[in-house]
């Protein structure tokens, strides 16, 4: 596996990639609280016949940490990845996969940008229209976000740094198979979240985001909620949906609806896997990939 330092907009920006830069791309997201990494035991399945990159987003790892919240809005975040594969697709992504808030992004850079990605993979991961609705409704899946109300505010990130990040890890867990979790990956993911500062810059992703977290057992009027015009939020690309069942941090219900936004939507379950489905399964997760990436 290589080490890539990069420039977006003069800001620095680090991956991992394998594979011939001269083959098409496969570009990984992670989301919080992970790093790069998060797609480590993936990417190897691919690197005979793509290019494969997965980066540090912004606010992460040994990538640029800018210290405001709008620096973290999706409009930032999208054109962060379009600029990756321009930069090493050149302005083509053979697929781009995405899993919890690299999913966001990439179904944000799907709809920004389809002309740019032939395929789109999700492992539990949410569009935004099917998440907000449960969001709002103030069922189990607001009850079980509300985590998100805690890391908006001001001040989380010195909770979630202190004694050696224990918070942090406890957001990992939420009952669920943490066993792919080792002493030698618990000191890889502190050497990336680094300190206060850094942690920082993963919790303004939440703090930009427009989303509405419902309280348990209330509802937020629809029009109160963002409005969106359900065109821009078409996915126009073949979509593959990986989901673990086990997940606990996004509950099925959030799925809800998906197959509105999505003209060709596959979605492939695992009942003994969670969120953490690409740590827990990561060859079941390549070759569930390498059968979607390979059918016409």
């Amino acid at each position: 596996m290589q080490s890539i330092h990069f420039h977006i907009k003069d800001k620095p920006f680090h991956a991992i990639a394998c594979g011939d830069p001269s083959k098409p791309l496969l570009l990984f997201l992670h989301g919080f609280p992970e790093y790069c990494d998060a797609w480590a035991n993936v990417l190897p399945f691919f690197k005979d016949t793509h290019y494969c990159v997965a980066p540090d987003q912004r606010g992460y790892g040994r990538s640029w940490r800018g210290g405001n919240v709008a620096d973290y809005t999706t409009k930032h975040l999208a054109a962060d990845v379009v600029a990756m594969i321009e930069t090493f697709g050149n302005g083509k992504a053979a697929a781009l996969l995405g899993h919890d808030w690299g999913a966001s992004i990439a179904y944000a850079c799907a709809m920004r940008a389809p002309d740019m990605i032939d395929k789109l993979v999700i492992a539990n991961g949410v569009h935004p229209a099917p998440f907000q609705n449960c969001l709002a409704s103030g069922g189990p899946q607001s009850e079980a976000s509300q985590y998100i109300e805690w890391l908006r505010k001001e001040g989380s990130e010195n909770v979630l740094t202190a004694n050696n990040f224990e918070r942090m890890f406890d957001i990992f867990s939420k009952n669920m198979d943490m066993s792919w979790l080792t002493p030698e990956k618990k000191s890889s993911y502190r050497a990336a979240w680094r300190d206060t500062d850094g942690v920082k810059g993963m919790v303004n992703w939440y703090r930009a985001t427009p989303l509405l977290v419902a309280k348990p057992g209330e509802q937020i009027p629809a029009d109160q909620l963002p409005q969106w015009d359900p065109e821009t939020l078409q996915i126009r690309m073949p979509h593959l949906l990986l989901w673990g069942l086990g997940d606990t941090a996004l509950r099925p219900e959030t799925r809800d609806g998906l197959k509105d936004y999505c003209e060709d939507l596959t979605m492939i379950e695992r009942e003994d896997a969670d969120h953490w489905i690409i740590h827990q399964h990561p060859e079941w997760v390549a070759n569930q990939i390498e059968v979607f990436l390979t059918h016409p």
